[in-house]
């Protein structure tokens, strides 16, 4: 059996876990993601967070898909980031032990928007908002 080192420091206790968000439409399965990377693309569409609950409407689905697409696109085209300058600060110490693949790799921000794009795809194609926290 291989031990191997945590990445992050163990949880204290009383210390709070991070957020689960739960995205749901009538269109599609949910998508969870964990509190950093949601409140990540929200800030990118154009949502204020902390936003524990809200709605993307189907007229604003598309406007959506492009802010992350162009995100994307801006992200893959410029100089490697280190993860804290790619996601946040935030999202690297509560994500620090699920997201370092090895040294100098990172979850990229295309693998963490694609479920959400196609969430919201499908869910205007339905003409079905994309809902959380209610």
């Amino acid at each position: 059996m291989v031990w191997l080192e945590p990445l992050a420091k163990p949880r204290q206790r009383g210390d709070s876990w991070p957020m689960i968000y739960k995205f749901k439409s009538r269109a599609t399965a949910n998508v969870l993601m964990l509190q950093p990377v949601a409140e990540r693309l929200l800030q990118l569409i154009g949502k204020t967070t902390p936003a524990p609950t809200g709605i993307i409407t189907v007229e604003q689905a598309l406007h959506a898909i492009a802010a992350l697409e162009a995100a994307i696109l801006k992200e893959e085209t410029q100089d490697p980031k280190p993860l804290d300058q790619a996601l946040g600060a935030a999202a690297l110490s509560e994500l620090a032990a699920d997201d370092v693949l090895a040294k100098g790799q990172h979850v990229t921000l295309r693998q963490r928007a694609t479920p959400l794009i196609q969430m919201l795809r499908r869910a205007h194609e339905a003409g079905q908002p994309v809902v959380w926290g209610v």
